[in-house]
């Protein structure tokens, strides 16, 4: 997103200048930088892509995901702000996070799953009318303009996470009347599917995807594996190949042959404090070193 000048009521002309206190660079449309007023200036958010260019991806990327199961706590705000982005019902959860237990023996943990855009998807083999898609730079999409409702890719998906929309979508006037296209995936439309998309509008503006932004304990990273580079929501850059290695990871249900894009490492070592507790079980906790049910 750029922020250009105003125009000038009487001659055209961006408005720049001491007179209107210059305190900050600017570009305008046709490529002139100047110093402006930040109060003359407004954001100028960029227009969806052809769907010929959502559908053919970013050239030369390969994105890939790395989950940290040891960093995160069961927030969900993964979930809140991915719902946020697509104007998704609180009851739909593109990237839903599941509490897990090895065993009685050992401590929960907390395993987000959004889709996983798989190398080798199921999905898109049984679509009737190519509506679901597998992009150059391994991002799977849905173009809902093209989907029928067959739910085939539903059937075909070992992972569940797609969803079907049974009646009206929840949508303001303004996002249900917005230029559709399935790289930020609304308007959304009854009797068509969806699903997680790694928010490839805007991994297009050169930023992170929802999920990644809104997570506070930085589980998430998103990247390109033709650069071996990730980075977390706090924009820690690491090489994917050498994290990867150190933790072991290892992609879910990979042995149904689907090649998933989304990595997780083990939760070793887990680096968040016990959860769910409320500001009465703190106190508690750091005046009497103990918590009761009570506090939960």
């Amino acid at each position: 997103m750029r922020k250009f000048l105003n125009k000038s009521e009487n001659n055209n002309e961006p408005i720049c200048g001491a007179a209107y206190g210059a305190n900050t660079t600017v570009i305008t449309a046709d490529g002139k930088v100047y110093k402006a007023d930040t109060s003359k200036l407004h954001e100028v958010k960029a227009l969806p892509v052809s769907n010929a260019e959502a559908r053919r991806g970013i050239e030369g990327k390969k994105f890939v995901m790395v989950i940290d199961l040891a960093k995160c706590d069961g927030c969900k705000k993964c979930t809140e702000a991915c719902q946020a982005m697509h104007f998704t019902e609180p009851q739909r959860e593109w990237i839903k996070v599941f509490k897990m237990k090895e065993s009685k023996e050992t401590a929960p943990y907390y395993f987000p799953k959004p889709c996983f855009h798989c190398d080798n998807p199921p999905c898109t083999k049984v679509c009737p009318v190519n509506a679901t898609f597998k992009r150059e730079d391994g991002i799977v999409l849905i173009d809902n303009e093209r989907c029928i409702g067959c739910r085939m890719c539903m059937v075909a998906c070992p992972y569940s996470t797609r969803f079907f929309n049974w009646s009206h979508p929840e949508q303001s006037y303004e996002v249900a009347n917005a230029h559709y296209s399935p790289e930020q995936s609304f308007p959304r439309r009854m009797g068509t599917v969806e699903k997680c998309d790694f928010c490839p509008d805007m991994l297009r503006q050169g930023k992170m995807p929802a999920c990644v932004a809104g997570c506070p304990m930085d589980v998430i990273y998103m990247g390109d594996e033709n650069e071996d580079a990730v980075t977390n929501g706090s924009g820690v850059t690491v090489k994917l190949s050498q994290l990867l290695e150190d933790n072991a990871a290892y992609r879910h249900l990979e042995e149904l042959g689907t090649d998933p894009r989304v990595y997780y490492l083990p939760p070793k070592n887990r680096k968040y404090p016990t959860p769910n507790m409320n500001e009465k079980g703190k106190e508690n906790l750091e005046k009497h070193g103990t918590m009761t049910k009570m506090d939960m």
